[in-house]
């Protein structure tokens, strides 16, 4: 049997980790993250936000487990085709274990759960498992297949840690820590438990934004951190092992607050030219197609950028033939582009997802 080559620490015992290198890099982190509460309240609808962004991070999330899919493959397995790929799939699954948590979060007085993150997973591999109890589970490097980590391989070690986390995020009695700092251990944790057979960086970063909204910093889950470790993977996955085998934090915390500064900025930004976006199309229903105005039919193109009849028909509260014409009225006036693959008719808000790729990348 493998035994774990990591003791965990216990998170209430860290106490002396915000050097000044770490103060200096809250005050940049807090002052983007709460820039970012304040501009996303600004989108009329947050379902548009919590939506579209939560494709684009599950996305780049599935990325860091080099699960790669297309922004038109992404947005149809958004759309329930049933003719997409594998990868498309699970990468839809992730956007779904995400609005799990946050759904969830609001249905449990604000606590994060273990039946929570069970629950995400749950969804995200479509599986009835729960955290591992066979053991054998080991991290290797890819490169050369040699073992990096062995995280905890009894079961009940493994239920007994994930208790102690689930007290440490939802009892903010046990540690002072800035809430930024925590996140940072939390993610360190979850990822050293590894509690899953497999999907563990995908919850645990998950994870992440949902702590952020449980404090407040976020009304809504829209900080998504998988772009930056993503473009930062090697160091990503240096500093998880580095932190390790040194015990030392202040690297690893300072390479999470950076992501939160980073990705802060980049979401106001991409923010903005969503509100762009949506004034525009305002302005030109208006004034050029003034029967179609509706604010419910422009949520709804902003919250599918592959639209289809079945949901404008759910959203606008329209019946089907009323649904089709003004979809189809939309892309004989060159607002949405029509599409067909199947038997399916996709509307496309091209500029949407022209924004999106140059946000986020193809």
């Amino acid at each position: 049997m493998l035994e774990p080559t990591y003791c965990l620490p216990d998170l209430a015992q860290i106490t002396d980790v915000e050097t000044i290198a770490v103060l200096r890099a809250l005050k940049d982190s807090h002052r983007y993250l709460a820039e970012l509460k304040g501009r996303s309240g600004q989108i009329p609808n947050q379902g548009i936000l919590i939506d579209t962004l939560s494709l684009q991070e599950a996305k780049a999330s599935s990325e860091v487990e080099n699960i790669i899919t297309t922004q038109d493959e992404l947005f149809k397995a958004a759309s329930s085709s049933g003719l997409i790929s594998a990868n498309a799939k699970e990468v839809a699954n992730y956007a779904d274990a995400l609005k799990f948590g946050f759904d969830q979060l609001g249905k449990s007085d604000g606590l994060i759960t273990n039946n929570t993150v069970i629950g995400m997973f749950q969804k995200l591999k479509d599986t009835n498992a729960k955290f591992r109890v066979t053991p054998g589970t080991a991290l290797k490097n890819e490169s050369d297949g040699n073992i990096v980590y062995v995280p905890p391989q009894d079961a009940n070690k493994i239920a007994a840690h994930m208790n102690l986390l689930e007290a440490y995020i939802n009892t903010p009695e046990i540690s002072r820590l800035d809430p930024l700092v925590k996140m940072a251990l939390i993610h360190h944790q979850f990822e050293s438990i590894h509690p899953f057979s497999d999907g563990n960086g995908r919850i645990g970063r998950i994870l992440n934004v949902l702590y952020l909204t449980q404090q407040g910093l976020l009304e809504t889950p829209v900080l998504y951190l998988s772009r930056f470790i993503t473009q930062n993977k090697e160091q990503y996955y240096h500093l998880l092992q580095e932190t390790r085998d040194k015990q030392e934090w202040e690297p690893w915390i300072l390479f999470m607050l950076r992501a939160v500064k980073e990705t802060s900025e980049q979401t106001i930004w991409l923010i903005g030219e969503i509100k762009k976006i949506m004034a525009e199309l305002k302005y030109h229903l208006r004034s050029d197609h003034s029967t179609l105005y509706s604010q419910d039919l422009i949520n709804n193109m902003f919250r599918h950028p592959y639209t289809r009849i079945e949901y404008v028909m759910d959203e606008v509260g329209v019946g089907r033939q009323t649904a089709a014409r003004y979809l189809d009225r939309l892309a004989n006036a060159g607002i949405l582009e029509k599409t067909k693959q199947g038997k399916n008719n996709y509307y496309i808000n091209t500029p949407l997802v022209n924004l999106l790729i140059k946000g986020f990348g193809a």
